[in-house]
């Protein structure tokens, strides 16, 4: 884990400015910086970076996010990733507490494994370039698959030497681990020897988000019944197959400013479109897709276009990723070429404009394809008509996101007429599967047991909300709203003057202020996120330290992070600002207007916090039966009036609703 200290020390010498003008061209405009934004095809620049603020925000695409946010999300990185980037961008030296002996032992054998994979890649592609045999085997099976130099240095690609132990010998005597050597699927023990796994192999190294080889991928060149025609590296600590899709590195940014993402099944049908032009592409590499790989794609994007060859294997594998690619809630369709046509071989013979305008032409709907295929199966047999009709209503069933609503109901209205049924009918079968799943949920938690994996589909609240509002006729904006402008007001005030003087009579801040109220300051809020912040903040306060701004706007926790980037969104404060400047007039914002922001704001959450223990009493006495009960009531609900009546004419121009 690296240190407080070290991110500390990285968040005090950021400058958004400097980060983001290493990726975008910024012309400064007024206080802030604009750009065309990198998240999305544009040619009028509507990205803008605040320095003050240290956020930046696109209003054309809508995202915004902080400087660790945008490395994250252009580079694709984690968020210890990032920070290891900036540390080695600012030459901060990065200091890691302690960890368990296992965690400990395991990210050292998974620096060693990249560190084995980056020189195994060095060496495939040295030997393909500057050997005899590289060039005339492997560089040559390269250009007749009509691959540029360019494209084959781009991708890294090499050639192992058709020798017993050509590389093996090379890394041993480089001082690499025999044990290691093996867990990466390089060397393989053969007669108590070590010997090349690859050899006589082209070479594709497989790279993760960030450009690091996680493991290889080695296609022979000669026909031969004993040898498969690929191995893959075996999976170890850094290298999961179901979670990996070839390509990603070099797709993401054209996946992101395309919104789509293009999946094939092989590493060259891959190459074969990023030359052409075609960049938004990754690869399955032949296997039937994972809940990993689809959950790696919605990173990027929600639009998902399968590309498969148009033979009977290639619609079965299709089909095979359905159900879960609509759990993922991925927008997704099909694809599939002519007969006796790949990916690879297509785009180099029609081009790619062509193959792009085939593409945009000959999609087709997953879930209406399903249905239309299974419908040509069923033909005239009452039986598996049945069945598809079950078997469309569970997938239906599935598509369980609040925002998803509308799309469940236009696959129910579309699926219900191509199969000729009774749209209310198909409705009840689908209402049937949800029961289901809720229920089999229902008794897995009353058994105090995980629910069975297939639960993981069950309804979320905000899909329960959404049908139930289809019925009242109620909109699910109304039914998931909940006003949080006065308690991000709170958080606001404690990030921006949380160790400004409150009280110089006391010496105390507005920190002491807020967390010495008479109420619990959690109970003054609905927002989880501001319970959240407020929660640690307190934890930070009571440990003797005041946090500012910077250190939840680049906090660890995304969601913590674009929250307050939100909040600090303060377009109200720089308007004030603004008048005050041209006008000569004291605003809200004066130098010490935050006390009264202060205290304005904790009193309208308590004078809210008192409504609702009104409303409380009033109907707890209106269930008391016994005259001692409902006398307390009676002196709770003087009280609590009295205490309105304070806070109100206290507020003086805030208007509570």
């Amino acid at each position: 884990m690296i240190s407080q200290q070290s991110i500390q020390q990285i968040l005090s010498r950021i400058d958004i400015v400097e980060i983001v003008g290493s990726f975008v061209k910024l012309k400064k405009r007024g206080a802030n910086y604009m750009g065309l934004c990198p998240f999305h095809n544009e040619k009028s620049p509507s990205f803008t970076v605040s320095p003050s603020k240290e956020i930046y925000k696109c209003f054309g695409c809508g995202k915004s996010g902080n400087a660790i946010s945008f490395v994250m999300e252009h580079e694709k990185y984690s968020y210890v990733e990032a920070i290891k980037w900036l540390a080695q961008k600012y030459q901060v030296e990065i200091e890691e507490t302690e960890v368990s002996p296992e965690l400990r032992q395991h990210q050292l054998m998974s620096d060693s494994l990249f560190i084995i994979n980056s020189f195994a890649r060095e060496y495939f592609t040295d030997t393909l370039f500057n050997s005899e045999e590289g060039q005339n085997v492997g560089l040559s099976y390269f250009e007749e698959r009509g691959f540029t130099e360019e494209t084959v240095r781009k991708f890294q690609l090499g050639y192992c030497l058709n020798q017993r132990d050509a590389f093996a010998q090379t890394a041993l005597a480089k001082g690499y681990n025999l044990e290691y050597l093996q867990k990466t699927g390089l060397v393989t023990m053969r007669n108590e020897q070590p010997a090349d796994n690859y050899r006589g192999r082209v070479i594709f190294p497989i790279h993760n988000q960030s450009g690091k080889i996680l493991g290889f991928g080695a296609r022979i060149l000669v026909k031969s019944d004993r040898a498969p025609k690929y191995i893959n590296s075996p999976e170890n600590e850094i290298y999961v197959k179901s979670r990996v899709l070839y390509g990603t590195y070099f797709a993401r940014h054209s996946i992101d400013k395309l919104n789509e993402c293009l999946l094939v099944e092989g590493y060259t049908d891959v190459i074969s479109l990023h030359q052409a032009g075609v960049e938004n592409v990754v690869a399955s590499s032949g296997t039937s897709l994972t809940q990993d790989q689809l959950r790696l794609i919605k990173k990027y994007t929600n639009n998902l276009t399968i590309i498969y060859d148009g033979d009977s294997a290639g619609i079965k594998a299709a089909l095979r990723g359905l159900d879960m690619a609509i759990e993922e809630s991925l927008n997704v369709k099909l694809v599939l070429l002519p007969d006796k046509e790949d990916p690879d071989s297509y785009v180099q013979r029609i081009g790619a404009a062509a193959f792009r305008t085939f593409i945009e032409e000959n999609k087709q709907d997953f879930v209406l394809f399903k249905l239309q295929l299974s419908m040509q199966e069923a033909g005239t047999d009452s039986n598996k008509k049945s069945q598809l009709v079950n078997e469309i209503a569970e997938t239906i069933s599935k598509i369980d996101k609040a925002e998803d609503f509308t799309r469940q109901q236009d696959y129910i209205r579309q699926c219900s007429q191509l199969l000729k049924i009774d749209e209310q009918g198909l409705i009840a079968l689908v209402n049937k599967y949800i029961r289901e799943r809720l229920v089999k949920r229902e008794q897995a938690i009353a058994r105090n047991t995980p629910a069975p994996a297939e639960d993981d589909d069950a309804l979320s609240e905000e899909a329960i909300a959404a049908m139930e509002a289809a019925e009242t006729g109620v909109s699910i904006s109304s039914l998931l709203n909940k006003d949080e402008k006065q308690e991000k007001e709170l958080v606001k005030i404690l990030l921006r003057f949380g160790d400004k003087a409150f009280s110089e009579e006391e010496n105390s801040t507005v920190a002491d202020y807020i967390f010495h109220l008479p109420y619990d300051f959690e109970s003054l809020a609905d927002s989880e996120m501001v319970k959240r912040i407020l929660r640690e903040y307190k934890q930070l306060y009571d440990e003797g330290s005041l946090p500012d701004k910077k250190w939840f706007l680049y906090h660890q926790d995304q969601e913590m992070s674009k929250y307050t980037a939100l909040i600090l969104e303060d377009k109200e404060a720089d308007l004030s600002v603004n008048w005050k400047e041209r006008f000569e007039i004291d605003t809200v914002y004066g130098d010490n207007a935050y006390l009264k922001d202060t205290i304005s704001t904790t009193n309208y959450l308590i004078l809210r916090k008192i409504k609702k223990l009104i409303t409380e009493n009033q109907e707890e006495a209106e269930k008391a039966t016994e005259m001692e009960h409902i006398m307390r009531c009676l002196e709770m609900q003087v009280h609590l009036k009295a205490l309105e009546k304070e806070l109100t004419q206290g507020l003086g121009t805030v208007i509570f609703k």
